[in-house]
């Protein structure tokens, strides 16, 4: 199983987005990664200093949002989406992006409904829940 260190995370981000911004050549995951970097203008300075990255502590109390654990946040929904795991998140989170008349929208609530899951499996000692992650995703695509 791959376990990336934090510096690991943090150089992909820095890569994929130079590689982008230079017309270099990505791999299938960069150019995933690239799409959500590039709705993000707001972290494009942090990622273009790698050293800067690799060094940024990202404190909760002083209200700062890490960028690396959003993009990250971004990617394994995409993954998740394009291989339907847990099992009927891809039609959630479509009929999420359709109710929202936006993909990246849906992401960012569909980030809510993962990161409500993580912290309660955290919380409790417990496995991730998959079917309480849809169940948030579908809750928030029927909303109305």
């Amino acid at each position: 199983m791959f376990a990336p260190s934090q510096h690991d995370v943090r150089r992909f981000f820095c890569d994929a987005h130079r590689k982008r911004r230079d017309g270099l050549p990505l791999t299938p995951m960069e150019t995933v990664a690239a799409d959500w970097i590039r709705e993000h203008p707001e972290y494009h300075a942090e990622l273009d200093d790698l050293e800067a990255a690799l060094a940024a502590v990202y404190d909760v109390d002083a209200g700062r949002t890490n960028p690396f654990l959003h993009l990250s946040m971004h990617l394994s929904i995409s993954e998740q989406v394009s291989i339907d795991q847990p099992r009927g998140i891809k039609q959630a989170y479509e009929l999420l992006a359709a109710r929202l008349g936006s993909v990246h929208e849906a992401q960012h609530e569909v980030m809510e409904c993962l990161g409500k899951m993580m912290w309660e499996s955290q919380r409790s000692g417990r496995p991730p829940d998959g079917h309480a992650y849809i169940d948030c995703v579908r809750r928030r695509a029927t909303a109305r």
